[in-house]
Order: structure tokens, then sequence, then C-alpha cells
């Protein structure tokens, strides 16, 4: 059994005290990590006189487990554990009066929702150097938690930023892809609008010039026959006037 993957977990649990006493209590922090793969150290602390801890091995937190009742897997134990201390009913249970100022006992209990099994974490109290260094690792721990978090922010912020950036790139170019086969129809139909106008100009022309006067006198066939007729050669002569003496036709008549 180990523990593998955790990350740290911070949070401010509901502080109360055991016997409902009326005695007003500041706000807590905790902190949940996992040291190394077989141990979970749970730090608690209002940064003034209260400050607690908590450190169990992989086998006590498997014989927790047999305590409360929870089957299935290891991997699934821990996930229900974390899945509690994440949830918003964690409390800080404190309980009697230490010689010095704040309360003797103190327990965490966390539970996933209502009618699961309760995680229950009895804490030990710390003092003098041992408080003030759970207290700066705390600090500490929440520090980097808080720059780590404020590094994804700045990076996702610059993907979103550049996502929008080939957005806007990919939309100009299916603007210019949709603009371009209008504007080559729009060419199109201009080029054949003017072809058009320049076949019917030619064609107006050239029945212009087939149906002309000329041409119909020409191919008329009236026409065709005046000018193929034989004219008689005495009118013929007369016409001319190349012919000065009678034929013998005449002198007979």
């Amino acid at each position: 059994m180990k523990i593998e993957g955790f990350e740290p977990i911070f949070g401010e649990p509901k502080a109360e005290w055991a016997d409902s006493r009326s005695d007003s209590l500041g706000r807590f922090l905790f902190h949940v990590s996992a040291p190394d793969s077989s141990h979970l150290l749970i730090q608690v602390t209002d940064f003034r006189s209260n400050t607690w801890e908590a450190k169990r091995s992989v086998l006590q937190l498997d014989d927790m487990r047999d305590e409360i009742g929870i089957g299935g897997s290891w991997s699934e134990f821990i996930d229900y554990v974390v899945a509690s201390i994440k949830s918003e009913d964690v409390k800080l249970i404190l309980e009697g009066h230490s010689n010095a100022d704040g309360a003797a006992y103190a327990k965490i209990v966390a539970q996933k929702s209502k009618g699961m099994p309760r995680i229950s974490i009895s804490l030990t109290r710390l003092t003098g150097s041992a408080a003030t260094e759970a207290m700066a690792k705390l600090s500490l721990e929440l520090f980097t938690a808080f720059r780590s978090m404020q590094t994804l922010i700045v990076q996702e912020q610059e993907r979103c930023l550049q996502l929008e950036k080939e957005a806007a790139a990919e939309k100009e170019r299916n603007e210019n892809i949709q603009n371009q086969p209008l504007y080559s129809k729009r060419q199109k139909l201009q080029k054949m609008n003017f072809s058009d106008k320049t076949d019917i100009s030619a064609s107006i022309l050239s029945n212009g010039s087939q149906d002309s006067p000329d041409k119909q006198a020409a191919q008329s066939p009236v026409a065709s026959k005046v000018a193929n007729r034989v004219i008689p050669a005495h009118r013929r002569a007369k016409v001319r006037g190349a012919l000065l003496q009678d034929t013998e036709d005449d002198k007979d008549n």
C-alpha cells in the first residue's frame, strides 16, 4: 500500500467547541499533504495559539478504514478520504483548556456527504518551535500553491489568447475563401454579358448587311430573270446605236 500522486489540500474547517460553549473561535486553516508515499500529514492552525498536527502511516490509515467500515480497494479508500477532506462539511472540533491559551484537544471530522461514513482524525497540539515551524511550513506551502495556481492561470490566459488569434485568422481565411467564388462568378458573368452583347451586335450587323436593298435586289428571282433575259437584236441595235444599215428582215418588210 502506498500513497501516490497525492495533491496537497488546503481548506478552512468550521471550528466549534465539543461542548457547544459560546466562546468565540477564530478562523483556522488546514493543510493535508503526503510527505512521502507511506504517510499522510495533517496540520491545522489559527496562526496564534492553536496549532495542531496529525501524521498517519498507511498501516494506521488501513486500520482506520476497517474501523470506519469502508470497503473496496486501497485506492478507493484514499479517494474517499480526499473527497471528504475537500467537501464543505469539514469540522475542527475543539475540547478542554490547556495550561496555555487554547484548547487541549482537537480532531478533524470530514464527511463526503450526509449519510456517508465519517472520517475522524485526532490531532496533537504543537507548542513552541514546533508550532512555529508548522505555521511557517503551512504558509510556505500555501504560497507555493498560490504561485503554481497563478502560473497555471497565466498559461491558460496565454493559451486562450493564442486560440483567439488562431480563430480570428481562421475566420479571415474562411471569409476570403467564401468571397473568392463570388468574385470569380461576378467576373465570369460580366464576361458572359459582354460576350453576349458582342455576339448580338455582330448578328445585327450581319443581318443588316444581308438585308440591304442592293443585296436583296441582286438575290431577287425577278431581278435574276430580267438580268438573264435576251434582248432582240433589232432592239439591241437601236439601243446601242451601233448598226447604221437595214437588215434583210427590214428590207423584206
